[in-house]
């Protein structure tokens, strides 16, 4: 298992580092995208058909709003490279599911440590910003941080995007 996680607020260039890392790679790329479209919000999936309008044809695309761990365990192979963009609104699909939050990041870590090949993870930095106003937007807070920190903690390599220059903060 080699497992990078791109860290970064909104709009710093973590998915596009990410695809960078993706090109880089020799053998097969699955891209798993955890942000579904949605039907009453045009500005939102015209932002996910600029994410699939720079994906190379040959790269395979599934879309994973909830069970990312399942979706690891058939697409990891010692030869792919599996990018996941993003843990973000993967926890936030669960976590509007109704569903506890700790039972998915565990699925995720187990998944993750068990899982051959490259896998290239891009998630969002909220621990800076300011505190959310709602409960909600607190407990999604505190989660995101949570699943940031174990994250970072199983991954060989962590890098922190900012205004598009990745930040190496983890390698090894």
């Amino acid at each position: 298992m080699s497992v990078t996680l791109v860290l970064g607020g909104a709009r710093s260039g973590k998915s596009r580092r990410a695809e960078e890392l993706a090109l880089a790679h020799q053998g097969p790329v699955v891209y798993l995208a955890t942000g579904p479209e949605l039907p009453d919000d045009p500005e939102w999936n015209a932002r996910i058909a600029v994410h699939r309008e720079r994906r190379p044809v040959h790269w395979t695309t599934r879309e994973v709003p909830l069970d990312l761990a399942g979706a690891l365990a058939a697409e990891c192979r010692p030869e792919a490279l599996v990018l996941v963009d993003c843990l973000t609104l993967w926890l936030s699909n669960w976590l509007l599911a109704g569903s506890p939050t700790s039972q998915a990041i565990q699925l995720l870590e187990e998944a993750l440590a068990s899982a051959p090949g490259k896998i290239v993870l891009v998630s969002n930095e909220v621990g800076s910003g300011v505190v959310p106003a709602t409960a909600m937007g607190r407990q999604f807070r505190d989660a995101q941080g949570v699943l940031n920190q174990r994250i970072a903690a199983l991954a060989e390599k962590v890098e922190l995007m900012v205004a598009g220059i990745p930040l190496v903060v983890k390698d090894h």
